[in-house]
């Protein structure tokens, strides 16, 4: 089996982002959150601001970008300081390990980048997520709230603390 390659992106790597982030909202908009038709409008300079708030990772496989995961650094419920989202890989090539690669390198670097405790919205019914985050570590937390992205949905909460050696 091929190994799964980890990377932080840099704001020069921002096409790589655009692209699997489109990607994402052409696929699963229902659990994303954003717009397909603005986000692709946005402008090379919208692209890199980005990266100003966010840290984004992308798994590759045989040189095939398959999955992404933004984390944003901000102080936040139940301590967490490093915040999940947007995690998403392309539809042929899930279950084979892309997220856990991706919370493996989080782990690796927490120290350094401050996520130490990370967080994560699910929306309540998105069972299939909220199984797969448990098997990752994370634990459910406080009471549902109602989504200001979806319209009449709930997320849920969910908190992990990196697993350092």
């Amino acid at each position: 089996m091929s190994q799964i390659v980890v990377e932080l992106l840099s704001a020069d790597q921002w096409q790589r982002a655009k692209s699997l982030r489109l990607a994402s909202l052409g696929d699963s908009p229902h659990a994303i959150g954003g717009d397909l038709e603005s986000e692709s409008a946005q402008s090379e300079t919208e692209w890199r601001a980005k990266f100003e708030k966010l840290h984004y990772l992308i798994a590759s496989l045989e040189g095939i970008d398959c999955a992404i995961m933004t984390i944003e650094n901000l102080a936040g419920a139940f301590g967490a300081k490093a915040w999940i989202g947007a995690c998403w890989s392309s539809p042929q090539y899930r279950a084979i390990g892309l997220l856990r690669a991706m919370m493996k390198y989080v782990d690796q670097h927490a120290l350094e980048k401050g996520w130490q405790r990370q967080g994560l919205f699910v929306l309540e019914d998105n069972e299939l997520a909220m199984a797969v985050y448990e098997r990752l570590g994370f634990v459910a937390m406080g009471e549902p709230m109602l989504s200001t992205k979806f319209q009449g949905k709930f997320k849920i909460l969910m908190i992990r603390d990196a697993v350092t050696s």
